[in-house]
């Protein structure tokens, strides 16, 4: 079973699973008169700041797509539903992602064993979907500051594809990350707070990066609009497979509101 999202994405059937299990866990709180549901909605323009690729790492050639092949400026949205009962908080987000980008190289790329001679146009497909549940609980919570720890399970969707005049190659991948997760917002006046929200982990193998810093405007009590950057970094050395790492920077802005 499948299904599928706006902008092209698909869910296979263990991601609905997990949708699932979420409502049904936002179901069983919903008793508690301090339960509170909630939809986050953002978009953003995404620029590449670096997207460095080497595949396999021991005898592909290292290329940039932002270098090498110019990425075009890409546009992502991100929807969050979340519930909150007491001072603690469950969230789930789909945040999709897909940078195309298009340039003549100037030098012979070996990638996933197709060779892209110098001179050649080549297109490239950058696409790192990104579906997550979090965990926070609020440590802190006086009124005007909020500061919340928690964990994310993060479900990667990605793959890189170089096409060429006489080939086309690509790499897919899908895999699961935990991620520490980290919520701080400080309301310095009566109807504006920043915010900084991020799920990050570094480990010998690779890192993920995913970090929000924004200025909210609170419309009233249940109504936050805001305007922030996003960074998304990280990748992984992974031995002879593959190396990877991208730096994309997006200009963004959200809603949140209570339902």
């Amino acid at each position: 079973m499948k299904t599928v999202l706006s902008h092209g994405v698909t869910i296979t059937g263990k991601k609905s699973l997990t949708l699932g299990l979420f409502c049904a866990i936002l179901l069983l709180f919903s008793h508690n008169a301090f339960a509170q549901a909630f939809i986050d909605a953002e978009y953003g323009m995404v620029f590449t700041g670096y997207n460095d690729v080497q595949v396999p790492s021991d005898d592909g050639t290292r290329f940039s797509l932002k270098d090498d092949i110019e990425s075009d400026t890409a546009f992502a949205p991100r929807m969050r539903l979340g519930y909150t009962f007491n001072r603690h908080t469950l969230m789930f987000l789909a945040a999709p992602l897909t940078v195309y980008g298009e340039g003549t190289i100037d030098k012979q790329i070996t990638y996933r064993g197709e060779t892209f001679e110098a001179g050649t146009k080549v297109q490239s497909i950058y696409r790192f979907n990104s579906y997550r549940i979090t965990y926070r609980y609020n440590l802190i919570d006086k009124g005007n500051f909020l500061l919340a720890a928690g964990i994310t399970g993060k479900m990667r969707d990605a793959e890189i594809r170089l096409i060429g005049e006489d080939g086309s190659a690509g790499r897919s991948n899908i895999g699961f990350v935990p991620l520490i997760h980290l919520m701080a917002q400080w309301k310095f006046a009566d109807k504006f707070s920043v915010l900084l929200d991020m799920d990050a982990l570094v480990t010998p193998y690779g890192r993920a990066e995913d970090a929000l810093l924004a200025l909210q405007y609170h419309q009233n009590e249940k109504t936050s609009l805001r305007l922030g950057y996003r960074v998304l970094e990280g990748g992984s050395d992974g031995g002879g497979d593959v190396y990877t790492f991208a730096l994309l920077n997006y200009i963004t802005v959200g809603l949140t509101t209570q339902l």
